[in-house]
């Protein structure tokens, strides 16, 4: 695939989250969970060009998904993107000028398909996207698939993210972290179900089917600061497509012919990748 999307993780975990997609004649913003201030001040750390972005998606209402979105929308004039049940389950998300979008819906936006599809969280009507940019003959010439916040892989899911260029896919925690960590019982028997988060174990497994000789980058999202760690998650995703550490914490890892490159996004510190 020739490069013609970037992806710019501004902010990934459970404090916030917002990263923004740059495609051929703009730019979308994905979830906007943290402040207007922090969200520029990250973005300009990157050299994002803010005034690129067209869209706003939403992925789900949970607050570290939406909080910054009010005031951000103020200086906004693009479009809003979620669906029926986001909007519904905040008032302040029902008193946005959004336009309803369907998790089978394929959005046309700055010059890419978004291709929408069903995740599984414990919220109203939760979503996902691939973004892509076709070619000659219809064949995908760079594509994105972004998936977080969901306890399972749907069907959909597993079919739209399959040989995207760049991967961002949840791997929230390590399996034992949670079950010997400080979390009481019913916290952790929600974020290891099928409504919670996908796991390192669960994001490696699923790599064996998502993966193609076009994926070049896959990028761990949404990373509990408590039961995991960057080094934990790139060596769980690292083992299943047998790469190998490319520092001496092990919070990177490429393949040994240096096609692919696993990493992980982080709360605190963005990230572009190109």
């Amino acid at each position: 695939m020739t490069p013609r999307i970037h992806l710019h993780i501004l902010a990934s975990g459970s404090k916030g989250n917002a990263a923004v997609v740059e495609g051929p004649c703009g730019s979308v913003l994905i979830d906007c969970g943290i402040s207007r201030r922090s969200l520029l001040s990250r973005a300009d750390e990157l050299g994002v060009d803010m005034e690129r972005v067209q869209a706003v998606l939403l992925t789900h209402e949970h607050s570290d998904h939406v909080s910054g979105l009010s005031v951000f929308c103020n200086h906004f004039n693009g479009g809003i993107f979620a669906t029926a049940g986001t909007l519904g389950a905040r008032k302040y998300l029902t008193e946005l000028p959004a336009t309803v979008i369907d998790h089978s819906d394929c959005l046309e936006l700055c010059g890419m398909q978004v291709k929408v599809f069903p995740t599984s969280h414990d919220v109203a009507d939760p979503i996902g996207f691939r973004f892509e940019v076709e070619g000659s003959g219809h064949a995908p010439d760079d594509a994105v698939g972004y998936c977080t916040d969901t306890g399972m892989l749907t069907d959909q899911a597993m079919t739209e993210l399959v040989g995207c260029r760049i991967l961002a896919l949840e791997s929230n925690h390590d399996e034992n972290m949670l079950a010997t960590g400080p979390y009481p019982g019913y916290l952790k028997r929600r974020i290891a179900s099928n409504k919670g988060h996908l796991s390192n174990d669960q994001a490696a497994a699923a790599l064996q089917e998502l993966l193609t000789d076009d994926t070049e980058v896959v990028v761990g999202m949404h990373l509990s600061q408590e039961n995991n760690r960057p080094s934990i998650a790139v060596r769980t995703l690292s083992k299943a497509v047998g790469a190998e550490a490319a520092d001496s914490t092990f919070t990177e890892a490429r393949t040994p012919d240096g096609h692919l490159s696993i990493c992980v996004a982080s709360q605190d510190a963005p990230i572009s990748l190109f």
